[in-house]
């Protein structure tokens, strides 16, 4: 039996992920008083006020375009809300770094549209005022953009789960399709508006490429200023520190509106809800506020994408752009294999041992999610670093030989951040095929005499094989797109494509930048595909049902 491996195993992974929080908190700590009195002084006051600006800023945003999208194209049917239910999820295949680098082509003084006001006018540049898209709006905007799916895909599902019964008795009873969205539909959806809000939000205190760029400052190009700019480890790991709490904090308020959503579900089946057909000026007011984002945050930035890698002349296949796509490559396979053996190994031990240590287990595993990569890489950084040091003047002393940096010096500890960071998305996939295993086929192994090893490779991995597969690639896509824990523990002359990406547009590169950004994409189209052909399941799933839906009451 493989019990005790299994069981060692996941502890191991559970450590590696609590590594970063301990090695922060412990170096926060330990920091002299001296240090902090010098960044309330300074910057910390401006991290703080930036980064709540921001974080509200987005929120309202991606609340009010993912909760208004999803009402639109589950509760009413107007030409064309059947694609757009679909393609409202693309924006999710851009980082929010590269419709920055979009944007600021398009929309600055140089950019297309200024050009041509400037040609139509006749104006001069001090003629007009023109919206600065490098600002704090403007990174609010690319992240609202990118984010809002994420509250979308939430609020959609929980609308497809509502029972229609009540929203039929509140307009039976003379509300208005208004009054009735406010007071019964909206009510049942907000935890998954919370939810998706709070997801959104982790992302946004993450960022570093987007308001790098835009030459705001937050916690994130804070870390890496004091880091890289300064040298002052001490400065860069308590505002590790304060970033990590209000990660955590925003961890305990999406776990408590996930439990509370528990208690808000009419129904468990997906129902027609479709209760207003829209023509005229109706739908089109629908078309157009459901069109808006998908453009914004999709067809525009590819658009103007296109045209910069074509006037930048490059050849996408030179032999210099191949070694960031290898080494891009190369990382996110690494990281994508290990990542969901280490997801199999936690959720294993949890479906054949439940209990409190299995439930801790997983749960340190999964904390990762909630940390942004800079303050990953922090956490590792400072252990492993001193560990490299250690050993090599252990061998010196020894043996005469010199190790180096075994792990600072290498892709392991960047490999090891990615694990740390994805190691949730890998779990919530195995989660999801194994649900679908019954117990008694467990039971119906053990009685043939399978081992615990032989049980899981021969029956529940190859039932399990595309909730694996869909594991992998997400994190496969998600570890190509992640930049501030690559720019800070990548090894020296070692370059992907997001941080090839970064480097030129930081140096005002922007059209050379296009390439690797388009690859980028390219990359984080995959699993928004499977993403819209499972919308596009629920479609089909819910058409039989459509003659069972009253006709729509007029406003």
């Amino acid at each position: 039996m493989f019990h005790f491996p299994l069981k060692s195993l996941a502890w191991v992974g559970a450590g590696l992920c609590i590594i970063p929080i301990t090695a922060v908190g412990v170096a926060a700590v330990g920091g002299t008083f001296e240090t902090w009195s010098a960044l309330w002084d300074t910057v910390l006051p401006r991290y703080i006020w930036n980064t709540i600006q921001l974080s509200l800023m987005v929120a309202i945003g991606t609340a009010a375009i993912g909760t208004g999208a999803a009402w639109l194209v589950t509760m009413c049917r107007f030409p064309g809300s059947r694609v757009l239910e679909i393609v409202l999820a693309l924006p999710l295949a851009f980082p929010a770094y590269v419709l920055a680098y979009a944007y600021t082509d398009l929309l600055d003084h140089p950019g297309a549209v200024q050009t041509a006001l400037r040609a139509v006018t006749g104006w001069g540049p001090r003629d007009y005022w023109f919206p600065e898209i490098r600002s704090l709006p403007g990174a609010a905007l690319m992240l609202i953009f990118v984010l809002y799916p994420y509250v979308y895909l939430l609020v959609r599902a929980a609308f497809l789960r509502q029972s229609p019964t009540a929203y039929f008795a509140a307009r039976t009873m003379g509300h208005g399709p208004w009054s009735a969205f406010f007071r019964v539909s909206l009510p049942v959806a907000r935890p998954a508006i919370a939810g998706g809000t709070i997801l959104a939000l982790m992302e946004t205190i993450a960022d570093y490429g987007t308001v790098a760029h835009f030459g705001v400052q937050t916690f994130a190009t804070g870390i890496y200023q004091a880091w890289f700019s300064m040298g002052d480890r001490a400065a860069a790991s308590q505002l590790a520190f304060c970033l990590m709490l209000t990660a955590l904090f925003l961890v305990v308020l999406e776990a408590r509106q996930r439990g509370g959503a528990k208690h808000h579900q009419a129904g468990n089946r997906i129902e027609a809800m479709t209760v207003h057909r829209l023509s005229g000026w109706r739908a089109i007011a629908a078309i157009f506020a459901c069109l808006v984002p998908v453009l914004a945050g999709f067809v525009i930035p590819i658009v103007v994408l296109l045209e910069m890698a074509i006037s930048s002349g490059q050849n996408p296949f030179a032999p210099r752009y191949i070694g960031f796509v290898q080494n891009s490559l190369t990382l996110a396979a690494i990281a994508a294999v290990l990542t969901v053996v280490g997801a199999v190994i936690v959720g294993y031990r949890v479906r054949l041992a439940p209990g409190k240590a299995a439930t801790i287990t997983k749960t340190l595993s999964g904390i990762g999610y909630a940390l942004p990569g800079s303050v990953i890489a922090v956490g590792l950084l400072v252990p492993f670093a001193r560990l490299d040091n250690a050993v090599d003047a252990f061998m010196r002393e020894h043996f005469d030989i010199s190790t180096g940096l075994v792990f600072t010096g290498s892709i392991a500890l960047l490999v090891m951040t990615y694990i740390v960071r994805f190691m949730a998305a890998a779990l919530s996939s195995f989660d999801t095929g194994m649900s679908q295993i019954r117990p008694n086929v467990d039971a119906v192994a053990r009685t043939l005499g399978a081992t615990t090893l032989v049980m899981l490779v021969r029956v529940h991995l190859p039932l399990m094989r595309a909730s694996l597969l869909t594991a992998v690639l997400i994190v496969f896509v998600d570890t190509m797109k992640e930049l501030p824990a690559t720019l800070i523990l990548r090894p020296f002359n070692f370059d992907t494509l997001a941080v090839q990406a970064h480097r030129l547009a930081s140096d005002e590169r922007l059209a050379q930048a296009a390439v690797p950004s388009l690859v980028i994409v390219a990359f984080g189209l995959l699993p928004v595909i499977l993403l819209c052909r499972t919308i596009a399941r629920t479609q089909q799933m819910r058409e039989p049902l459509q003659p069972q839906i009253p006709l729509p009451i007029e406003a």
